[in-house]
């Protein structure tokens, strides 16, 4: 049985740069006053040794853990297949990976998950979270408030309980639908109908507003309710054929549920954009780009979104304040930062 080589210690560090073991734990941990000429000794002899500060040790001192828990409010079936959490995922990891700090994934499958999530988040494992995907009836934001750690939603909070410290980024929503129905509409068509997302949370909402801006005259029947899934696109064009079999045009609440819409389109024989036009939401490369015909869709910088999130996290972090006090803008409550959406014109529409 082979040996494992011990450890470098911070006391052969010390050894190596011939400083102090208290001058390579002040360098270690990111605290000032270490002359530069010391701080570079001490950090080549960290990387010939190969030393790899003690996390438990560490945390005492800095009381960071450099690890913030990344929370989806979804099932890990849709978090897994649904390239829009990947793109906000891959932007979250990048900003923390850039700032040396690990991502904690949860996700809640069903409602008995939010207690352990509650639990987790208050145990004192993470610096932060980063919570996104909530739904209006979601228990998440009360139990992340009570576990007591610094939070950044992703996406417009449902809820108003007259808190001012609420920091959270979304992207222009409501105005990206409206471009897109006013694009429609500027092609001549006057059946347009819409497929909402689901409206227990706030995208779908804004959306849903933002048709309805343009198109206050729609009625009832060129609206159908969808999921922001495939199959729910799919339902929801059939709903709406059987309804209304002279639409002329749908604005999809995502672009999952325009592929689906456009499937249903092509078994019922309609041409696009001959017949019907279609524009969706999001921009998702993955799936815009290879429907067919190619998806006229709103497109929203998710995975700058996800970048966001983490940065505005991390900067409260490093200046050691509250919750609300890492906001970037002081308009009225609640604190958010909403990002543009530009109409991406493809050929559906």
């Amino acid at each position: 049985m082979t040996e494992t080589a011990p450890r470098p210690t911070l006391e052969a560090v010390a050894a190596r740069a011939g400083v102090s073991r208290a001058t390579v734990s002040r360098v270690v941990n990111g605290a000032h006053g270490v002359r530069d000429a010391l701080a570079e000794r001490v950090r080549r002899a960290v990387e010939e040794l190969g030393y790899v500060p003690n996390q438990a040790a560490r945390s005492l001192v800095t009381r960071r853990h450099d690890a913030v828990a990344v929370v989806a409010a979804e099932p890990e079936t849709r978090v897994f297949t649904d390239p829009y959490f990947a793109q906000q995922l891959r932007g979250i990891s990048k900003e923390l990976t850039a700032h040396d700090s690990q991502l904690v994934l949860l996700l809640t499958e069903g409602r008995e998950d939010h207690a352990r999530v509650g639990r987790y988040l208050a145990g004192g494992h993470v610096d932060g979270a980063l919570v996104f995907s909530l739904h209006l009836d979601d228990p998440l934001p009360g139990l992340v408030r009570r576990a007591g750690v610094p939070t950044v939603f992703g996406g417009r909070p449902g809820w108003d309980d007259g808190r001012d410290d609420v920091v959270y980024v979304d992207s222009d929503n409501r105005g990206g639908a409206r471009e897109a129905v006013r694009h429609l509409a500027g092609l001549g068509r006057t059946r347009i109908a819409h497929i909402t997302g689901p409206l227990d949370q706030t995208s779908a909402v804004d959306r849903l507003a933002g048709f309805r801006d343009v198109r206050a005259d729609a009625g009832p029947e060129l609206i159908a309710h969808g999921d922001f899934t495939p199959g729910g696109g799919e339902r929801a064009m059939r709903e709406l054929l059987d309804r209304c079999p002279d639409l002329d045009a749908v604005f999809a609440a995502n672009d999952l549920t325009a592929a689906g819409a456009l499937r249903v389109l092509r078994e019922r024989g309609r041409r696009v954009p001959d017949d019907v036009a279609v524009v969706g939401f999001d921009d998702m490369p993955p799936v815009a780009e290879q429907t067919d015909p190619p998806l006229t869709t709103v497109r929203q910088d998710v995975e700058g979104m996800g970048r966001l999130m983490a940065r505005l996290l991390l900067r409260g972090l490093d200046r050691g304040t509250a919750p609300g006090d890492f906001r970037t803008t002081t308009t009225d409550p609640p604190a958010g930062v909403v990002l543009p959406t530009t109409l991406v014109h493809r050929a559906t529409a």
